[in-house]
């Protein structure tokens, strides 16, 4: 592998910025300054930048994370932070993508990864992947909220119901509700159906992996393998 290829897979160098590492004198190849960013690499060779010894990491990366209010899961905007700028350390972030989006005013669970074939396997509508939101609500919800959720509900602009959701209130301002499919604003466009107004909503859940309750908001953590292979599940 050349030089060059090896500084941007391993950290957050485009390649004419490795190349500019290279030429400062900033890498070092086996305790040497390498002749240019074109020189060959392999697996037994120990580069350096700046003192820091680089590791070329194999596989693909998954990741959780409590996303906080006020982030977009896009890789551009020219407004809002990215959730990727929460992923300190983590090397090639543009190469990762969120599994699903959560709006910008959305917390809670939030995967994110490299494998774009794990990813479309929890994001299929053929594997009605469960969501369990959080929802809090402007106005108490009507008595039989329960029973047209679960029916499926005919939102504004889409004349395809809903699959059926199921309810557990928590009060009447406060309430779970598990979905089955992922819908452009689909629990906020759900209750304002149902005449009412999300104030605040949290994803607590998707599949099998619940949000680590010692996860703060704006944290991440790599998912374990085990993690991995039970969204599959």
């Amino acid at each position: 592998m050349r030089l060059d290829k090896f500084l941007a897979d391993t950290t957050d160098l485009t390649r004419s910025l490795a190349t500019k590492a290279v030429k400062s004198g900033r890498v070092l190849v086996n305790g040497s300054k390498p002749k240019s960013a074109s020189a060959k690499v392999s697996d037994s060779d120990e580069v350096t930048l700046d003192g820091e010894v680089l590791t070329l990491l194999s596989g693909f990366r998954y990741f959780v994370m409590n996303k906080p209010v006020g982030y977009v899961c896009t890789h551009r905007d020219s407004t809002h932070p990215l959730v990727f700028d929460l992923l300190d350390g983590v090397v090639n972030r543009m190469d990762l993508h969120t599994v699903g989006r959560l709006d910008m005013d959305t917390t809670g669970l939030l995967l994110i990864t490299d494998d774009g074939q794990w990813s479309h396997h929890l994001t299929s509508p053929r594997h009605h992947q469960p969501k369990i939101y959080r929802v809090w609500l402007a106005e108490p919800l009507r008595e039989d909220a329960e029973a047209k959720l679960e029916k499926g509900i005919v939102l504004e602009d889409d004349p395809e119901p809903t699959k059926p959701a199921q309810l557990e209130r928590i009060s009447d301002r406060e309430v779970l509700l598990t979905i089955h499919e992922g819908r452009y604003h689909q629990v906020k466009r759900m209750f304002a159906a149902l005449g009412n107004l999300v104030e605040k909503l949290h994803r607590e859940q998707m599949g099998n992996m619940t949000l680590p309750a010692d996860l703060k908001e704006g944290e991440y953590r790599p998912l374990t393998e085990d993690e991995v292979q039970l969204m599959l599940q």
